[in-house]
C-alpha cells in the first residue's frame, strides 16, 4: 500500500526544514496583521526575525483555555465571536461556522481541504473512486465536516452517516459498499457488532480511518480480526489534522503543514527529542494562523523515519494530558509555577511535584534531579532548604525537597503527579 500522497512526504530533512522556516516569517507577519488577537499577543515581534526553531521558541505559546477567554471577554463586549483569532470574515471565505465544548468557536475556510485530512486518508488507504462512509458528527462540532472535505478533495464520494442509529449505518454499509469507514474506534467496534447481530454481511468495508478518541491495539486486532484495517490520525478543531498513521505502525508522521515543538508542560521551552512534553503547533493556514498553540496533549518524538519511506518526524501518539493543575489544601497549583521554581536554580536539571496522603490533608514533595556533583556532595548544602524558601514564596504552601541523581524521574511528561487518596 506504500504510495505517497504527494512529493512533500519524501523530501529530504533538510529541505522540509529550510521550507518551514522559509514560510514562518510571512505567517508571522501575517497573524500580526490579520488577527487582532495575535497582534497583541506578538506585539514588538519582529516577523522577519523569526526563521528558525530558536527565534520561534522565544514567543509566548497561546493555550486553548486562553483562546477561550479572549472569545468569551470579546463576546461579552459584543465584538468578534472568534475572540480575533480568525483572519476571515463571515461571507463566501468562511462558508461554514462550528463549536466545540467551552464554547469555542471554529471557523472553516473555503479553502480546498481546509482541515488536510486528505493525506491521513490517503494514508489509511482511501483512494480516489471510492465511496467512504463517514460516521463522525456533523452537528456542532467539525469533526464530520473535516473528513468529508478531506474524501472530496482525495476524490471520494462520501455517505453522511454521522453519529447513532446503528442499524441504520449498518443498512446503509450492506447496500452501498463503502471501501471504509472513518469515524472513532468505539463506533465501529459497535456497527460490526450490530451488523452480526443482524446476521449481515460487510464484506466491502475493510479500511478505516479512525480518531477522536483511544485506539489501543486490542481493539486494533478486534477490527484486523474482522477484516478491518484501522489506522487512526490526531487532529484538532483548531488546527486540522497534526499526524496520521501509516501501514509500519510505528507512531504518527506529522503533517506536513504545521511546525511541532514538544515543551516542557506549564512552559514555552522545547524539550530534547524522546522526551515526553506538550504539544505545541504553528499552522501555516493564513485563515487561522495559530502561533504556537499549546494543543494540552503530551507526547514525545520518535526515532529515525517511518519505515515505509516518510521522512516527516513521527510523535508517539497521545500520551495524556499536559494541564495537571492540582488543588493543594485550598491552593490551586500549576505546572508553570513547578517549571518558575526549577528555572530558579541552575542546579536544577528536572522536576516534579508529587502531592501524596488524603484530601485535607495533603503533603507535597519536590523531586529535583541535580546537576553533578551528586547531591551528597557538600555542594549542595543548603540547596534542598532554599529550593523549599521559593516553594513557599511561589505556591504560598510548604512542601519538602528531595534531591535526585540525573535520570532517576521517569519520562512521562508528568510535572505534577497527584498521588493522593481519594477514598
Amino acid at each position: 500500500m506504500t504510495t505517497f500522497f504527494d512529493a512533500l512526504e519524501t523530501r529530504s530533512h533538510a529541505d522540509r526544514e529550510a521550507a518551514l522556516m522559509a514560510a514562518l516569517p510571512s505567517q508571522i507577519a501575517h497573524a500580526q496583521t490579520h488577527s487582532s488577537a495575535f497582534a497583541a499577543i506578538l506585539r514588538n515581534v519582529e516577523s522577519h526575525a523569526v526563521n528558525a526553531r530558536a527565534a520561534l521558541a522565544r514567543l509566548p505559546v497561546t493555550r486553548k483555555h486562553e483562546l477561550l477567554e479572549r472569545q468569551q471577554a470579546e463576546r461579552q463586549a459584543g465584538g468578534d465571536a472568534f475572540g480575533g483569532f480568525s483572519a476571515l470574515s463571515f461571507g463566501a471565505s468562511m462558508p461554514r461556522v462550528f463549536a466545540s465544548p467551552g464554547t469555542i468557536y471554529e471557523p472553516e475556510g473555503a479553502r480546498k481541504d481546509y482541515w488536510r485530512m486528505a493525506r491521513a486518508m490517503h494514508a489509511a488507504g482511501f483512494r480516489a473512486g471510492q465511496l467512504v462512509h463517514n460516521s463522525f458528527s456533523y452537528h456542532f462540532v467539525p469533526a464530520g465536516s473535516m473528513m468529508e472535505t478531506g474524501a472530496h478533495a482525495l476524490g471520494c464520494s462520501v455517505f453522511a452517516g454521522g453519529t447513532g442509529q446503528t442499524e441504520q449505518q449498518v443498512q446503509a454499509m450492506a447496500e452501498l459498499r463503502p471501501a471504509g469507514y472513518i469515524g472513532t474506534p468505539s463506533f465501529l467496534k459497535i456497527i460490526v457488532e450490530k451488523a452480526a447481530e443482524m446476521k449481515v454481511a460487510l464484506p466491502t468495508v475493510t479500511k478505516a480511518l479512525v480518531s477522536g478518541e483511544a485506539f489501543p491495539p486490542s481493539l486494533r486486532d478486534w477490527l484486523a480480526e474482522h477484516g478491518i484495517a484501522g489506522y487512526q490520525c490526531y487532529a484538532s478543531a483548531d488546527l486540522g489534522l497534526i499526524a496520521y498513521e501509516t501501514e509500519a505502525r510505528e507512531g504518527l508522521v506529522l503533517d506536513e503543514g504545521v511546525i511541532v515543538e514538544i515543551v516542557r508542560p506549564g512552559t514555552g521551552d522545547p524539550v530534547a527529542d524522546g522526551e515526553v512534553g506538550e504539544l505545541v503547533v504553528t499552522t501555516l493556514n493564513p485563515d487561522y494562523p495559530l502561533i504556537r498553540f499549546g494543543t494540552g496533549d503530551l507526547s514525545a518524538i520518535l526515532p529515525g523515519i517511518c519505515p515505509t519511506g516518510r521522512t516527516n518526524a513521527r510523535i508517539k501518539g497521545w500520551m495524556g494530558r499536559a494541564d495537571q493543575t492540582v488543588k493543594v489544601r485550598g491552593m490551586f497549583v500549576h505546572p508553570g509555577q513547578v517549571a518558575d521554581i526549577a528555572q530558579r536554580f541552575p542546579e536544577v536539571l528536572k522536576a516534579r511535584l508529587v502531592v501524596s496522603g488524603e484530601m485535607a490533608n495533603d503533603s507535597m514533595t519536590f523531586q529535583v534531579e541535580t546537576a553533578e556533583p551528586m547531591p551528597s556532595d557538600p555542594a549542595h548544602a543548603g540547596l534542598g532548604q532554599r529550593i523549599g524558601e521559593v516553594i513557599r514564596d511561589v505556591t504560598k504552601l510548604r512542601g519538602t525537597v528531595q534531591l535526585l541523581a540525573p535520570g532517576s524521574l521517569p519520562n512521562d511528561g508528568k510535572v505534577i503527579e497527584d498521588a493522593r487518596s481519594y477514598k
